[in-house]
């Protein structure tokens, strides 16, 4: 039997160059993906916090609109715009005082709704924040578990721009 000869080819360097590029752009992008920080990770919230509503930095908000602090189960606690201290009223409380089958009138001030825990400010003709003016608005929510008071509440601020 005769043996076959084994004929070494060069490779094309452009080749080599065009597949090494691909490569290193598979494995950047990979990269990219582990390192990207998505949502409550990016928004930095502390952990008794689930989400806030506008988002922090956010820009070209409309003046009419609603602000939501989503608390984990057990915690409750007081909104604070432009350094102004919101009063808070409580969802069942309210709900307590209206007769089966009636309308409850929400007071324009913030609401307290203690099943979903969330803090909900809507600026109305009324409350002490008709609508947000023009520029930068700061946010600051003191939160505090139901078991342990207000004695000893912690704060997060944020702010976000009305057009």
């Amino acid at each position: 039997m005769g043996h076959v000869p084994i004929r070494v080819r060069r490779p094309q360097t452009s080749l080599l160059v065009v597949s090494a590029i691909i490569a290193v752009c598979v494995v950047g992008m990979f990269m990219a993906l582990d390192a990207a920080v998505t949502g409550n990770e990016g928004s930095k919230l502390p952990s008794a916090i689930e989400m806030i509503d506008p988002v922090r930095s956010a820009n070209q908000i409309p003046s009419q609109t609603q602000v939501v602090v989503d608390l984990q189960a057990g915690y409750t606690g007081v909104l604070v715009i432009d350094g102004l201290e919101l009063q808070t009223v409580n969802l069942d409380e309210l709900r307590q005082t209206v007769k089966p089958g009636q309308q409850i009138e929400l007071p324009p001030t913030t609401v307290y709704e203690p099943g979903n825990a969330t803090l909900t400010f809507d600026p109305s003709e009324g409350s002490s924040i008709p609508e947000f003016t023009q520029g930068e608005h700061v946010i600051e929510v003191l939160y505090w578990k139901l078991t342990e008071g207000r004695g000893k509440a912690r704060s997060f601020t944020w702010s976000f721009s009305v057009f």
